[in-house]
Formats: C-alpha cells, structure tokens, sequence
C-alpha cells in the first residue's frame, strides 16, 4: 500500500470537497452585487448556517497538506504568499460580515458589511483560480526547493484567464444553489435567468481557459485529464439546460459535478506532481520527494480514518437541518 499516493488522493478529495461547497459558498456573496437589501439578506440568510463550515475543508485540506507532504506546504505559502495574504484578509472581511451586518438594521451599516461580504467572496475566488492555473503551468521553483520568481510572474496571462474562469464557475455555482433555497417566486424566475446567462458565460471562460492551458500547460497530456475536463463541460452544458428549464436541483447537481470532474481533472494532470517547476521538471515537487516520513503517513492514515468520517457526517446533518427554503419574511438569522 503506497501512502502516498493515499495521501494524494485524500487531498485531492479535500480540495474537490472544498471547491463544491465555498464555491457556491464564494457565488452566493458574489451574487449579492446590485441586489436590493431585502434580496441580499435572503441570500445570506441561505448561506448562513452552513458557511463557516464549509470553509474547514479548507483548513483541513491545508493541514493535510502540511503534515503529508511539508516541503510542498512551505514552498506553495511563500510562493504565493502576498496572493495568500490578499486572501486571508478577503476571508476576515467576510467572515467578520457575516457576523456584523445584523447587529443594526440602518441600511448604511447593512451596505457597508455586504460589501465585505462580496468583496471576501470575489476575492478568493479569483485568487484560488490564479493559484491553481500557475500550479498546472508551473513556477520557478529551484534545487532548494525554494521560489525564485516575482510576485509579477504569477500574473501571467494564463493565470488571470484561469482566475476569471473561477470566478464565473463559483457564481454560477452559487446561483444554482440559490435556486434550490429561494422560496420568493418573483426573485427565482430572476435567478433562473441570471444562472442560465452566467451558464452561457462560464462555458465560454472554460473554452477560454483551456486554450490558454493547452497553450501554456501539459494538461492535455493524459487522455485520463482531457476525459475529466470533458465530463466536466458536459456537466456545465446539463446545468446550463437544467436553469432554462427552471429545474434548480439538476442545474445544482450539475454544476457540483462539473467543480468535482474539474478539480479531479486537474490533480489527475499534476499527479505525481504537486508544484511543478517552470526551470526544469526534474526540481518539481512531488508526492515522494516532498512528502513526510512514512511513520508520519501512518499516523495520519489512521487519524482519517477516525475524524474524516465524523466531520462528513456533520456536514450531512448541517445540511439537512437547514435544507428548508428561505423566504422574504425569513431574513435574519442571528
């Protein structure tokens, strides 16, 4: 038994975890843009619950990550450190929104926290698709293991179409999951309308992206990765239909599967890579020169498999406590 591949596959379903749940955690803030009050507090209100658990996928997939493969944890935070940083004070803004924009109802204390909220969830969306784009074309990583490049270097034109293609995926990620909370028929005919829109758009980015990626990537190089990227843009088609159709838990099934076959497309490319290096493929990080001893692997093995399932029964149970649909009248959570 290869631990570490084990441990690949376990972080590759922690980021997939991850990307479903805050990316249309990250859609429903971005969609708050140019909503009336009323609409935005029915928007938070259906997020509310469940957000802040969403976001431990993240912190368990970071902690996986650096306890499985450190050497990778360490040079991915200081290569995308200020991009990081950038982020960290998004997701405080957002957070600190969440908890502040109902402890006064004067509309200008209300307008000033969703802003937070928007800008905390644009943001990181933007951020995660640049980092993930500049992980699949590679960076100037050398023997030490050490990044060498600038911060200007990572805004490369790959990786800011890859960042704008995750910003349209999350909001029409997020707008599919509004359809399936919305109770107000008025504002979800709005929705299914805006969704089938972002739909069309966000196809169009993923074409964009993939010829940026063939262009500037290996990630067309396994037939294994072009099959997951076509499932997933099949899935963006289905959800597309399932929006015009006015049917929202096809275009939110839909939309979940094409995050899961995107990520998993992308893991599938680095595999066994983890950070590739632009200087010369033999100083890429990968799961075994950058991985933990295999005691570690063990120990973490064995703790998985006792806390993973508790936190996914959890999350099961969170989700279906508050599966009701929000109303106009049901706007206040706190």
């Amino acid at each position: 038994m290869d631990l570490n591949i084990i441990w690949f596959i376990l972080i590759t379903v922690l980021f997939t975890g991850f990307f479903i749940l805050e990316g249309f955690d990250y859609g429903v803030g971005m969609m708050m843009f140019g909503r009336p009050k009323n609409e935005r507090s029915q928007f938070v209100r259906a997020i509310g619950p469940v957000w802040d658990g969403n976001e431990v996928w993240m912190i368990t997939a970071g902690g996986a990550l650096f306890a499985a493969f450190p050497h990778v944890y360490a040079t991915m935070f200081s290569t995308f450190y200020l991009a990081l940083f950038l982020m960290l004070l998004a997701l405080i803004m957002r957070g600190v929104a969440f908890e502040l924009r109902g402890k006064f109802k004067t509309s200008d204390w209300v307008n000033f926290w969703d802003c937070g909220i928007m800008f905390g969830s644009f943001v990181p969306a933007l951020l995660w698709g640049v980092a993930v784009t500049n992980l699949l074309r590679g960076v100037a990583i050398n023997y030490q293991m050490h990044y060498v490049g600038t911060f200007l270097d990572l805004l490369n034109p790959c990786a800011i179409v890859g960042g704008i293609f995750f910003v349209f995926l999350f909001a029409f990620h997020g707008a599919n999951f509004l359809l399936i909370k919305i109770a107000d028929e008025k504002l979800l005919n709005e929705l299914q309308k805006l969704s089938f829109r972002l739909g069309l758009n966000t196809i169009f980015a993923f074409v964009l992206f993939g010829l940026a990626a063939a262009h500037d990537t290996d990630i067309l190089a396994k037939i294994s990765t072009v099959i997951f990227l076509g499932l997933s843009i099949a899935a963006l088609i289905a959800s597309c239909a399932g929006a015009k159709a006015g049917n929202g838990c096809k275009a939110f099934l839909s939309s979940t599967l094409a995050v899961a076959f995107l990520t998993i497309g992308f893991f599938n490319a680095l595999f066994p890579r983890l950070m590739v290096s632009s200087l010369s493929p033999n100083l890429s990080l990968d799961i075994y020169n950058a991985a933990s001893t295999p005691h570690t692997l063990t120990l973490m093995t064995i703790a998985a498999l006792i806390f993973v399932p508790i936190v996914l029964c959890y999350q099961f149970w969170t989700y279906r406590v508050f599966r009701a649909r929000v109303t106009p009248q049901d706007v206040n959570y706190h």
